[in-house]
């Protein structure tokens, strides 16, 4: 059995101090690179390989092909870090990744561009290598990044507001993603394949710029930790995998946090769809109400810093938030298009609920790993696995039944038996988005766009809920803070 070893006793009590507020903030603004990249990702990769004439079912495949990459790139990079260390040189290595292929994946197709050939499958397969190249870089990135919380400090309530940092800067990334995307998107238009990837690959050069400044703050800002683990039998510096699977709590917060991300990504994947097909909102509202979602997720984050946290409190929060999410879920799925406008206050609430259960379900993973931190990059990566191998399949089943829709319209319209008030699918006039066509006498229907913003993040947030419910956790109230992070 491993045991922490900490050297020397000054040491000891240093690494249970709490932490100040220059400590959080460097390391905060540390994902920077990787939130505004994914948000971009999420928000408009679907949107963007539709309109430049992918089919839906191909655009999933781009998607699922960067999931997989991510998922098990996350398991091999967590095991190597756990037995080599080195978090910035990892973050390092895969930040330069990530700001070189992303542009490459929103940049249009460059084998198309070198062979002079405009085919749909080699786009689709353009696509997929270079989001898969990107998501590695970005899983790189981020299990370095989680796993280097439980080595900064011991200290549960400073690694709470470690990880509340780390998602107020996620949320800054995502407004700064939605403030570039709302100035290319009133700036220039859309009419054409070229225009559109023009837009697009504005916006990416902007992400990267932006999310690269503050990769180097934190590179200046945060020490490598120092934290330093001793085996007592062996010198290899790591748990076996057994260890955690012998846990109870880890399939539980395993679960939570899958079904988190689920909540989160898919929802994301859907608002652009949701506010323009569905509810036929100005182009502007798909960058203002996400831009409304991480402003309150935001002021919610940082607020959370201010808390000192225990076992209970990190479950009321999560299921707190759950419950949020739960009626935000029905509200989307039964909205009229008639008061569309109604979204700009679901939005609000939403906001809310994805701070609470973000924050609180990777502060799981804190209690879960505890001292014993030599797999805690395992426990960060493996819970990653799931969290992308799960997202990409729920994105590519909606997607596909997407293009069931189509597949039906085309049907309907060739046979001449269009039923009234029957709702269907078909492509806009520049052949490029769905979107749903409805009877006058109907105000709303029951998309595939709506069971993704809806449907699905209500059931997760339910099962997330229950299985929040019935954990264990720690329920000793540490000090807090020994700084406020929030201006009094």
């Amino acid at each position: 059995m491993a045991s922490l070893v900490i050297v020397g006793e000054s040491e000891d009590v240093s690494f249970t101090k709490p932490l100040g507020r220059l400590s959080v903030f460097y390391y905060g603004v540390g994902h920077m690179l990787n939130d505004i990249t994914a948000s971009c990702w999420f928000t408009y990769l679907l949107l963007f390989l539709t309109q430049i004439g992918l089919s839906p079912r191909d655009a999933a495949i781009v998607m699922l092909s960067g999931q997989v990459a991510d998922g098990f790139a996350t398991v091999f990079v967590g095991e190597l870090i756990d037995r080599f260390g080195h978090f910035k040189i990892w973050h390092t290595a895969g930040s330069l990744l990530v700001a070189i292929s992303f542009s490459s994946v929103f940049g249009g197709c460059l084998p198309c561009t070198i062979l002079h050939s405009n085919s749909l499958t080699l786009e689709t397969l353009s696509y997929s290598m270079f989001a898969a190249i990107f998501n590695i870089g970005w899983a790189a990135t981020q299990v370095s990044h989680m796993a280097m919380v439980n080595y900064i400090t011991l200290n549960s309530t400073s690694r709470v507001a470690l990880t509340s940092s780390r998602n107020a800067f996620s949320m800054v990334a995502n407004l700064a993603l939605y403030a570039i995307a709302l100035v290319v998107f009133g700036v220039s238009k859309a009419d054409t394949k070229e225009n559109t990837e023009s837009q697009y690959r504005w916006i990416a050069y902007s992400c990267i710029t932006v999310g690269c400044c503050f990769v180097v703050v934190f590179l200046m800002g945060t020490k490598e930790p120092r934290l330093r683990i001793t085996l007592r039998e062996t010198n290899r510096a790591r748990i076996p995998w057994a260890y955690w699977f012998r846990k109870i709590l880890y399939y539980q917060v395993a679960m939570v946090y899958l079904l988190t991300r689920l909540v989160l990504n898919v929802s994301q994947a859907y608002l652009a769809f949701f506010v323009i097909d569905d509810l036929q909102m100005a182009q502007s509202a798909k960058a203002l109400i996400p831009a409304i979602i991480y402003i309150c997720s935001f002021v919610v984050s940082v607020m959370l810093q201010e808390i000192p946290w225990n076992g209970k409190r990190l479950k009321a929060y999560y299921c707190a938030g759950g419950i949020i999410w739960m009626f935000c879920g029905v509200s989307v799925l039964f909205l009229p298009r008639s008061i569309n406008s109604f979204m700009y206050a679901v939005s609000v609430f939403i906001g809310i609920a994805n701070a609470l259960i973000l924050v609180t379900a990777i502060s799981m993973q804190s209690v879960l790993v505890g001292s014993v931190l030599g797999g805690c990059a395992f426990v960060c990566g493996s819970l990653s696995f799931l969290d992308k191998m799960s997202c990409g399949i729920a994105l590519y089943v909606l997607q596909s039944h997407k293009s069931k829709f189509l597949l039906m319209y085309q049907y309907y319209i060739n046979s001449d038996k269009i039923v009234d008030g029957r709702v269907i699918w078909m492509y806009c006039a520049g052949g490029t988005s769905p979107e749903v066509v409805v009877n006058s006498t109907h105000s709303f229907d029951f998309s595939v766009t709506r069971y993704g913003l809806g449907l699905v993040p209500a059931v997760c947030s339910f099962i997330g809920v229950v299985v929040t419910y019935f954990m264990e956790l720690d329920g000793t109230i540490v000090k807090p803070l020994c700084q406020p992070l929030l201006l009094e």
